[in-house]
């Protein structure tokens, strides 16, 4: 799915109501997740903290009615490149940090996580981690021959 221009606009209008709601100004937060829900039906995107209170939601016109297998990835890469765009603010966010954004399913769900903030841990790409086991695997049992 490629994302229109409208989509862009309200999936990052979601991520800076988020922001807003966590100013850096303020003392620190205790969160340890941001929940986001997605639905295919009907294009809904809520926001939720831990304790499973809504913090915005949003209907992204684009993905009413979706029944695309890959819908989740799809949403999870616009989700994830919108977030990564707000990367300064999102680390200044009045949160204890580590925290996350977490894509979950209509049914609650976790499908991935998007972003993790903290300072101590930098999270690589996937799609640079996506065939490392095997790598990792291949190179010990190269070792083990020799």
């Amino acid at each position: 799915m490629k994302a229109t221009e409208q989509t862009w606009q309200q999936v990052e209008r979601v991520i800076r109501k988020v922001i807003e709601k966590f100013p850096s100004s303020e003392e620190p937060t205790m969160l340890t997740d941001i929940h986001i829900r997605v639905s295919q039906e009907n294009g809904e995107v809520m926001v939720f903290n831990d304790d499973d209170l809504e913090i915005t939601r949003c209907i992204v016109e684009q993905w009413i009615d979706n029944k695309d297998d890959q819908f989740y990835d799809d949403a999870a890469n616009i989700l994830r490149q919108a977030l990564t765009k707000q990367k300064k603010v999102i680390e200044q966010m009045s949160i204890m940090k580590p925290f996350s954004f977490v894509l979950e399913d209509e049914d609650r769900e976790s499908v991935t996580e998007l972003y993790l903030v903290d300072d101590d841990l930098v999270i690589i790409d996937e799609e640079l981690m996506a065939d490392l086991d095997k790598d990792l695997d291949s190179f010990l049992e190269h070792l083990l021959k020799e």
